[in-house]
């Protein structure tokens, strides 16, 4: 039986990347879509258009995938999840560690499910790197990395504007980075966190991302975030991890490296999170063992198919009820981590102690 959808949000992600594919795979049923702006049914012909999320029943509707604005996202995926709504909501989960209790607060009430959008670990070379760290002995550190060339989202948007966004790369690109760490190694709190930001880039029309094809801002106001991060952390595991994220800079490609040093082996894979057109033709991944590397095989695939593979497993994971509370407790754990890294780059200083999830 086809899953009940609901796609609450026709911004780039629900309008490109989310409904398409919801309609077009079997185990989904788009019954539904929500937006508040005109032009609504020209995206979802014959779907309900209905302006707000209030309109949407437990008793129509399975499941809603929220993909509005980060600062709509726990008030809308609360409010559907009060009412028995189980939601599937984009990254970023929440904006502060306050949301995260709102969200887990509200998944009890409903008894619906949480489950949160975070598509990098279903990637065919990520998977190809998951199955090399059994071969690298205990890991000792871990290099994250995700650089565009040019990318800075909505240039004069609510993407970059603090109070909409939450903060600027770290919340975009950084969350999906801590995502795939802890799926490659397993979720862990951290004891230490040093951070630094900038924002060299943000106010340069030139350095926007052309691929999603943004309409101009009608009121353009100055971003106010980060367009690069850098960060030093240390799990509560002993890995050490560093961090690199930029919406824009002076490469020539955008680039997403992994590398993962362990005690027996080191392997790094190098390949472009995302849709970004400027990236290299494929993916390429190494293992490195006492002064010998050697090129493994990656699948090609095409830009954007982890997404659909995420929805291949996304209607069994509503059924399993080991599955509520585990997207808040892990976002909690993320969000955490990211207020501690933007108060180390106000402060200057190294923050210890964010707790893995409870």
């Amino acid at each position: 039986m086809s899953v009940r959808t609901a796609v609450v949000g026709l911004g780039w992600a629900g309008r490109e990347l989310w409904l398409p594919r919801l309609a077009a795979h079997a185990d989904f049923d788009v019954v539904a879509v929500v937006d508040p702006e005109q032009g609504a049914p020209d995206v979802a012909p014959g779907v309900p258009v209905h302006p707000t999320a209030d309109a949407l029943t437990a008793h129509d509707v399975d499941l809603a995938v929220v993909a509005v604005p980060n600062h709509l996202h726990a008030e809308v995926a609360a409010a559907l999840l009060r009412r028995g709504i189980s939601v599937f909501l984009e990254k970023p989960v929440c904006l502060t560690s306050e949301e995260a209790d709102i969200l887990a607060a509200a998944e009890r009430t409903g008894g619906a499910v949480l489950l949160a959008g975070s598509a990098a670990a279903h990637r065919g070379d990520v998977t190809a790197l998951a199955r090399l760290v059994p071969e690298l002995g205990r890991i000792r550190h871990a290099d994250l990395a995700w650089v565009r060339a040019r990318g800075i989202p909505q240039a004069g948007g609510w993407f970059t504007q603090r109070s909409k966004a939450g903060g600027g790369v770290l919340f975009d690109l950084g969350w999906h980075l801590f995502d795939t760490l802890a799926s490659l190694l397993g979720p862990a709190g951290f004891t230490q966190v040093v951070g630094v930001t900038s924002n060299d880039f943000v106010g340069a029309g030139t350095f926007g991302a052309a691929w999603r094809q943004d309409e101009p801002a009608a009121t353009a106001a100055a971003g106010d975030v980060e367009d690069t991060a850098r960060g030093f952390f240390v799990r509560d595991d002993g890995v050490s991890v560093s961090l690199r994220a930029g919406w824009a800079s002076h490469e020539a490609l955008d680039v997403t490296r992994i590398r993962l040093a362990g005690s027996a082996a080191t392997a790094e894979l190098s390949c472009t999170f995302g849709f970004s057109p400027n990236r290299a033709p494929h993916a390429r991944l190494t293992l490195t063992r006492e002064g010998t590397t050697t090129p493994l095989p990656v699948p090609d695939e095409p830009i954007g198919h982890e997404y659909g593979r995420q929805l291949d497993s996304l209607a069994a994971l509503l059924s399993d009820p080991a599955r509520r509370g585990r997207a808040v407790d892990e976002a909690r754990t993320t969000v955490r981590l990211i207020e501690e890294f933007y108060a180390s780059a106000r402060g200057g200083t190294v923050r210890s102690a964010v707790p893995a999830h409870q």
